[in-house]
């Protein structure tokens, strides 16, 4: 589990709105204070479990207003799911009151590599499973935000088979998820693939549990 720090400063003046909601400035950042550009925030109530995001400009920062009464779950938009960071209350406060002013500052360190483990195909072969779309779908997104990314997308097998057709194999999955990126408006030069076949293995391929967790996908960010 990454470590977040939250900051929030919270004032209160004196003043009737219709609608009680607290404008929040969210600032996204590495440890060392480089700005998170491109990253997509959501805020998810607890109670109403209602969804409000935004997506950090080139200086790390964006406005959203959240609802009073409520505990939001803070979550980033990553490769293979949404990230649960941590969580934000927004109090209720009299009719006579209103919220002035306050700041959330997400710091974290964002991976290089990714496992893509609901990422499936057809057995023995490159095409891949409708199921994997969703999962796809958020690589998109997070591509479209961030224009400058570029990924090496890699495919691997188990040992089961011949070497050489494994290799082919893995050869043939990353391109797949390749050409999917592509169809979906990301530009071909942003991503190279490499098939590795059974070369790289991460589990036991002696057993069925350790042979499943070798024939995988992985993203690594260039």
């Amino acid at each position: 589990m990454k470590t977040v720090n939250l900051f929030f400063a919270l004032t209160i003046f004196g003043s009737l709105l219709a609608q009680q909601k607290a404008s929040v400035e969210v600032t996204v950042q590495h440890a060392d204070g480089k700005p998170y550009v491109g990253d997509k925030v959501f805020f998810v109530g607890q109670k109403t479990k209602s969804t409000l995001s935004g997506v950090t400009n080139k200086t790390g920062k964006f406005l959203v207003d959240l609802p009073e009464g409520d505990i939001y779950d803070i979550r980033i938009l990553a490769i293979g799911d949404e990230v649960e960071y941590n969580t934000i209350e927004v109090p209720e406060i009299s009719a006579d009151l209103a919220f002035e002013k306050m700041e959330v500052t997400i710091m974290y360190e964002a991976p290089k590599n990714y496992t893509l483990n609901d990422l499936k195909f057809e057995t023995g072969k490159s095409t891949l499973l409708t199921s994997s779309y969703t999962l796809l779908s958020d690589l998109v997104e997070i591509m479209k935000l961030k224009p400058d990314m570029r990924i090496e997308v890699s495919g691997h097998t188990d040992n089961e088979g011949d070497e050489a057709s494994n290799l082919k194999l893995s050869k043939e999955r990353a391109e797949s998820v390749k050409n999917y990126l592509i169809s979906k408006g990301i530009v071909g030069g942003r991503i190279t693939t490499v098939g590795y076949g059974e070369t790289r293995p991460v589990a036991d391929n002696s057993t069925s549990q350790g042979r499943a967790k070798n024939r995988r996908t992985e993203i690594r960010i260039l």
